[in-house]
């Protein structure tokens, strides 16, 4: 069997719909509208792997991932130094979209680095959740609920 396939993990804020390969994460999804079902063998061993990682992370007891993760080739130049950015930001720590900006090389790109982060399509492992407003959260593809929990759960704070 060649090619991708999308399998549910079951994670503490809900379910997750990863898309991968026999070599590569592609996206991560929230929402759990994949089917389960059996995970095909070529695919096995990196689906285990994201599972266990995934698992360790929501216990706290990973910071980092060693995943392969599928470059994210349909991204501009911008976008993919945002991507880049958002890996260096350190686990239970968060920036705002200017400071992301400004890491990039292009501090007034501020809304830009806003819509890559949105464009991620690999969250949790490249943790777009680390980046807020300065008024506040920001935005979230899963939703502030979700980023809320992810934040908490870095900090080391109970789910509210």
């Amino acid at each position: 069997m060649s090619g991708k396939v999308t399998l549910r993990l079951e994670s503490p804020i809900g379910p997750l719909d990863v898309t991968l390969s026999a070599h590569a994460v592609h996206r991560v999804d929230f929402g759990g509208l994949a089917p389960e079902g059996p995970v095909p063998k070529p695919m096995e061993p990196l689906f285990r792997r994201v599972e266990a990682q995934l698992r360790e992370y929501f216990s706290g007891l990973r910071r980092t991932f060693d995943l392969p993760l599928e470059p994210l080739p349909e991204g501009t130049d911008f976008q993919r130094n945002v991507w880049a950015a958002l890996s260096e930001i350190p686990y239970g720590e968060v920036i705002s979209y200017a400071d992301l900006a400004s890491w990039t090389g292009r501090p007034k790109a501020v809304r830009a680095a806003g819509a890559a982060c949105g464009a991620n399509r690999i969250p949790i492992l490249i943790p777009c959740h680390r980046v807020v407003a300065k008024a506040g959260l920001g935005g979230y593809g899963g939703g502030l609920k979700t980023k809320r929990a992810l934040l908490r759960l870095e900090r080391g704070l109970p789910q509210a």
